[in-house]
């Protein structure tokens, strides 16, 4: 990690586990670069924040994506990219069968290509030692009934981010399955339930940060078997 004040970028950062880590991350020190696609959610939630820069917009628009390379430009290059910012799709999710091929293309704009992009466009801005860290699922892992659309999406995701890490040997790319959490995306996900037991985002920090601050080696990380390290 750079001796200097270190830069991240997170997408997704109006609500959940993206809200979280960017607070923590401030606090820290660091200078944060955020997105999201509601501007007004964005701006509340970054409210009071020292060093974060806002860029609202869509992950998935290529000139969204531009901003945000601006915007990390203009802060001297960056240290951690987090890809945060996902689709769930429809809710209730249905079956592979019956799922509207054109709402799963726009999954797939936004879990794969969004963030492939993001890459793309950022690569002249990394800096030596960057953590890339991509937020997955354990429908990515899983066949889950179900599931296919947002699963599949995140599986394309997880192969994404273990072929970069191939051919890009000088990055570290963690792909992190944060586990269940009590977000807004997990309530949509299961409409109707009550999901208050499910832990809040703020708990899976200590494990991203443990990646970020670590020596860890690129590869696929369950929050769960980081946080005990970081906490016992």
């Amino acid at each position: 990690m750079t001796e200097q004040q270190p830069t991240a970028l997170v997408t997704g950062a109006s609500r959940g586990l993206g809200r979280a880590l960017t607070a923590d991350l401030a606090a820290d020190g660091w200078r944060v670069v955020v997105d999201a696609r509601h501007g007004d959610q964005l701006a509340d939630a970054v409210a009071g924040l020292p060093g974060v820069v806002a860029v609202p917009g869509d992950v998935a628009d290529p000139s969204h994506r531009t901003e945000l390379a601006e915007a990390v430009d203009d802060l001297g290059g960056l240290d951690l990219l987090v890809l945060n910012a996902s689709l769930l799709g429809p809710s209730p999710q249905p079956e592979l069968a019956d799922y509207p091929l054109d709402v799963l293309e726009q999954v797939y704009r936004v879990n794969v290509l969004a963030p492939l992009g993001l890459v793309q466009t950022l690569r002249p801005l990394l800096r030596p030692g960057v953590r890339i860290v991509a937020i997955t699922s354990d429908a990515g892992a899983e066949a889950m009934a179900g599931w296919g659309g947002y699963g599949s999406s995140k599986a394309a995701l997880e192969h994404l981010g273990a072929v970069l890490a191939i051919e890009n040997p000088q990055w570290r790319v963690h792909v992190v399955d944060p586990g269940d959490m009590r977000t807004v995306m997990h309530q949509e996900a299961f409409p109707g339930e009550d999901i208050s037991d499910r832990p809040e985002p703020e708990t899976v920090v200590p494990a991203l940060r443990a990646l970020v601050d670590g020596d860890h080696p690129s590869g696929r990380y369950r929050a769960a078997d980081l946080i005990p390290a970081v906490t016992s």
